[in-house]
């Protein structure tokens, strides 16, 4: 069937391009005129904090949306807040911010003891009611002429502010031509894996806005997908493109050798997909449906990428014919040299001694990882050239760093309103807190909230125990029914559900993988080989992220100022993505040695030769897939710093430790057992893929 669909596509090229085309017009153009626009949600269902959101909206409370700060400090050294003139500066800059467009109110201003520091809170309203437009007005009060400094922070930024669009993807892309150049030699090979990935790419971020009529989709899922997307688009189309050029260079006709690339590795790139795809609708285990909206948004944009490769790259590849070939630039064989063939033999000699070592290496990098600790980076990683970050260190200086991260407090006073005083001591009385501000109580919604301000910053792991404190003690000693919200609290119960899930979508991801490579590889043994050492590179990965952000190793080479947690859903999605990236090596790498061993029955020889044969290819697609995530790395958020730092490593480790050392000497050792499945389904699939 893929053989057909490829002769297909490269006999009738102008067919397949006009219906792609017709497609992307139209999707772009339902785009524009229906487009829904992308949410920003940050939340789980049942946990503390949304009871506590949910009263909040329930009593029109304006504490149920989000918050601003404005922090100023005289210009002049020796200036006070207090001054006549200074007084008169923070008044007008109150002003100003409460004309702003959705300002609920505006706080009165609070000057911390020495009169350096100022703060105006601005409170907004939820989420779904703003627009990033806000954040734009609220920047313009740095604008104002005045003898005060202003700085910004607060929700609507961690809602809003993006990096510097399209740098990771530009970086990304110049570093897959160069590789591409590397690899093939050519500038018209070259062209058609990224003409393919962005094309692709362009087409699936585009009918994001469309799918979110069915499902509220989060707004980072385009920025998070284009970096897995490219990825995966450019490597798809370069494992195709060269197994095209190897037929052409056994001297095959330019639409069977096409055909013939789509049946092979087409089919790896069509279980490949599709293995990334099971991995990250896992993520609908956690429960929590911000993280499964991102993950249905991802694992179309791979669709996408896949469907593209497996018709629109044949119609491409049909119309160059020879032309792929030419205007060479170096010259390439197209059938790998000897090279990556004495590396697997020498493997394969040694095999139990690069075993070992490969493992224990393994094991040593991923042993940080019980020391990993979720929690929420604060602004005060930023880099100082960043306005949240000089407003949180101002804030920090003048009120204490717990002020930086208030915490919300929701009281259910509908069967008794006389429990908010008593409540307000025992949270006041708290070693954790350091103030609390007097409750604001709506008899005629039954709730009252109050608004406490910790004595540790947001990221430290003492802010988290006072929250659970709280929880499980003050309130039933008073007792109240009451629930703590605000951004840290969200987060940490975020990180508590997905940490109860982790055990269940981990088994549910592996399951489903070994159930898929079990058809493809008519194997046991394989599949169950490959889910461990991926989980062993998974693991490594996250040993290097530990060491970088927690413990601070090299942390200054990718901008990081100091040390913060991992963010609590971190953890869950880089399984899914590295889990299903990994996958796409091992599907690339065990077919070639599947195809041969069905040719041969040499299970050594047919190992050698998988590796000779796609280790120019899985190493050039290594390096595209590491370019494109490290550049994420050097952004200024440190969630997407995590998410490039960890996926390149991955990458890293997989594509090196575990395909060129591990899996040769693995296949080695356990020599025909690779391939054993039990009774008749093995003898049936022996016969259907016409072993002798």
């Amino acid at each position: 069937m893929l053989y057909r669909l490829g002769r297909y596509s490269a006999r009738r090229p102008w067919v397949v391009i006009g219906a792609w085309l017709v497609l992307a017009a139209l999707v772009v153009a339902a785009s524009g005129a229906f487009g829904k626009k992308l949410e920003e949600s940050f939340g789980a269902p049942g946990v503390d904090s949304q009871h506590a959101t949910e009263l909040l909206v329930a009593a029109g409370a304006d504490q149920a949306g989000l918050t601003a700060q404005v922090v100023v400090t005289p210009l002049e050294a020796e200036g006070r807040l207090d001054s006549p003139a200074l007084r008169a500066a923070v008044l007008r800059i109150r002003s100003a911010a409460a004309e702003l467009p959705h300002v609920l109110s505006v706080s009165d201003p609070v000057v911390s003891p020495d009169g350096r520091v100022g703060q105006l809170r601005l409170q907004y309203p939820v989420l779904g009611e703003l627009e990033p437009s806000d954040l734009e007005a609220l920047k313009s009060l740095t604008a104002v002429e005045s003898p005060l400094r202003v700085e910004l922070g607060g929700d609507l930024f961690y809602a809003f502010e993006e990096g510097q669009p399209g740098l990771g993807e530009a970086f990304g892309l110049i570093a897959a031509m160069v590789i591409l150049l590397l690899a093939f030699g050519s500038i018209v090979a070259m062209g058609l894996p990224v003409g393919m990935a962005v094309f692709g790419l362009a087409l699936a971020v585009s009918s994001l806005s469309l799918v979110t009529h069915l499902i509220d989709l989060p707004s980072w899922a385009p920025v998070l997908g284009s970096m897995i997307g490219l990825g995966v688009g450019i490597d798809y189309a370069l494992i195709i493109v060269t197994r095209h050029r190897e037929y052409l260079a056994r001297g095959l006709e330019v639409h069977d050798s096409v055909g013939r690339a789509i049946a092979t590795a087409g089919r790896s790139v069509l279980f490949a997909g599709g293995t990334v795809v099971i991995a990250i609708l896992g993520l609908v285990v956690a429960g929590v449906p911000f993280m499964t909206a991102g993950g249905i948004a991802i694992s179309l944009i791979v669709l996408t990428m896949v469907l593209t490769s497996l018709t629109l790259l044949p119609a491409f590849l049909g119309l160059a014919g020879h032309w792929i070939n030419r205007l060479r630039v170096r010259r390439v064989r197209p059938v790998p040299g000897m090279g990556w063939q004495r590396w697997a033999g020498h493997v394969s000699r040694h095999a139990a001694a690069y075993a070992i070592s490969a493992t224990v290496v393994l094991l040593a990098l991923a042993a940080p990882v019980l020391a990993l600790r979720v929690g929420t980076p604060d602004e005060g990683v930023l880099p100082v050239q960043r306005t949240e970050r000089r407003a949180y260190d101002l804030v920090a200086e003048g009120f204490g760093a717990g002020s930086n991260g208030p915490l919300v407090i929701a009281i259910d006073i509908s069967h008794d309103p006389g429990v908010v005083q008593p409540l307000y001591e025992a949270v006041k009385a708290d070693p954790g807190i350091a103030s609390v501000a007097p409750p604001s109580v709506n008899t005629t919604a039954g709730v009252a909230t109050m608004v406490a301000v910790p004595t540790t910053g947001p990221q430290d792991e003492a802010t988290m125990t006072t929250v659970k404190r709280l929880r499980a003690e003050v309130f039933p000693s008073v007792p109240a029914d009451a629930h703590v919200g605000g951004q840290t609290a969200t987060v940490a119960d975020v990180g508590a559900k997905v940490n109860d899930r982790l055990p269940w979508f981990i088994g549910a991801v592996i399951l489903l993988s070994v159930v898929l490579l079990t058809v493809v590889f008519r194997s046991v043994v394989v599949p169950l080989k490959a889910a461990l050492m991926n989980l062993l590179s998974i693991g490594a990965s996250f040993g290097v992220m530990v060491m970088v952000f927690q413990w601070g190793w090299g942390a200054g080479l990718i901008g990081l100022e100091s040390t913060l947690p991992i963010l609590p859903f971190i953890p869950m999605f880089m399984f899914a993505v590295v889990f299903g990236l990994s996958m796409d090596y091992e599907v690339f790498l065990l077919s070639r040695i599947r195809e041969e061993y069905l040719r041969t029955g040499d299970n050594t020889a047919s190992t050698i030769h998988g590796i000779t044969t796609t280790g120019r290819v899985i190493t050039s697609a290594a390096l595209i897939m590491i370019a494109v995530f490290v550049s994420f790395s050097l952004a200024d958020d440190p969630t997407a710093k995590m998410f490039g730092l960890g996926l390149a490593t991955a990458v890293l480790i997989d594509a090196t430790i575990v395909r060129l050392i591990l899996v040769p000497a693995l296949m080695k050792l356990l020599g025909k057992a690779n391939w054993w499945l039990p009774g008749v389904t093995s003898r049936a699939g022996d016969r259907s893929s016409g072993h002798r």
